[in-house]
């Protein structure tokens, strides 16, 4: 089943119990959480051909974070029956689930290590190559349309600071700022960046 999400729609809320695991078709979604003082802390930015939500289903829990539609997006749903057909009879699915798991574990950690250790280029440049992650979203390409709000959001900078590394990161040659996208240059130093 396909769904589509206008700008600034909550897709899903902490605390929902979603029968679906979810995959991003079009647009741009933002996995994080609104802390009791208010505060957005994104988790993670999800990017076209990305498929999220089956640590909950795995383990039949609610939902531990907020999803909100940062532009307009597309997501299909693969109900919970057909994704435990595929858990228990697709070695290939198994294979994926893992696969995802382990990548998205990795993401994480590596995160928490740029929240601690590097500045806001340092933010904004590791935030951007996680969107283009081969394993997690294997079809973004090179580009996506992206504002500079939405880099800001996800790396939790403002718009201004985004719009100044986004020109620091283009005159080092690592991306090409366009009229709503960014297009990828040199992923590997974007990926290191602040190393």
């Amino acid at each position: 089943m396909l769904r589509m999400l206008e700008p600034g729609t909550y897709f899903i809320h902490r605390g929902d119990r979603i029968d679906n695991w979810i995959g991003v078709v079009s647009g741009l979604l933002r996995l994080g959480s609104i802390t009791t003082s208010g505060k957005a802390v994104t988790y993670a930015g999800l990017p076209p051909s990305c498929w999220f939500g089956e640590g909950s289903l795995l383990k039949g829990e609610p939902r531990q974070y907020d999803v909100l539609a940062l532009r307009r997006t597309q997501v299909a749903l693969l109900n919970r029956s057909t994704f435990f057909w595929l858990f228990e009879n697709s070695v290939a699915f198994d294979r994926l689930l893992v696969r995802l798991i382990n990548e998205r574990l990795g993401q994480f950690i590596a995160q928490v290590e740029h929240d601690r250790t590097l500045d806001s280029t340092g933010k904004v440049a590791r935030s951007l190559a996680s969107l283009f992650n081969p394993v997690i979203s294997p079809f973004v390409g090179s580009h996506i349309d992206i504002s500079q709000e939405e880099i800001g959001l996800l790396a939790g900078v403002s718009r201004p600071v985004a719009n100044r590394i986004l020109q620091e990161l283009e005159k080092a040659g690592l991306i090409r700022n366009e009229s709503g996208g960014v297009t990828i240059l040199d992923l590997e130093k974007l990926r290191g960046y602040g190393e």
